[in-house]
């Protein structure tokens, strides 16, 4: 009875573990991705100002709905990029995060 104990706190105990190397992961991996979407928020912010001084410093309405589309298309193709990013780092923080438990699993398929 003894030994039963023993191995259900080792495998508490291992268990524990493995649980606190994943959401050791999953906190570094949320820092970055927040990290990222902030860094996004400023440069998109900067460009938009920019955009907006140049719309309203330009001296003819087609001038402004030139650099207007210019914006609209940067800021269009600059967003797609940057969910593509943000895409891409939360699958590798799923792939990350479920690497500890991976033996766990193999060891339950046996």
């Amino acid at each position: 009875m003894l030994s039963n104990f023993d191995e259900m706190q080792k495998l508490s105990k291992d268990n524990m573990e493995l649980a606190m190397e994943s959401l050791g992961t999953v906190s570094k991996g949320f820092q970055s991705i927040a990290t990222e979407i902030a860094n996004y928020q400023k440069k998109s912010f900067e460009e938009g100002s920019s955009a907006i001084e140049k719309i309203v410093g330009s001296n003819s309405p087609e001038k402004a709905m030139e650099a207007q589309g210019e914006y609209l298309k940067s800021a269009y193709e600059g967003f797609m990029g940057e969910a593509t990013k943000i895409s891409e780092m939360y699958s590798e923080l799923s792939k990350e995060a479920y690497k500890p438990y991976e033996s766990l699993f193999a060891k339950a398929a046996k």
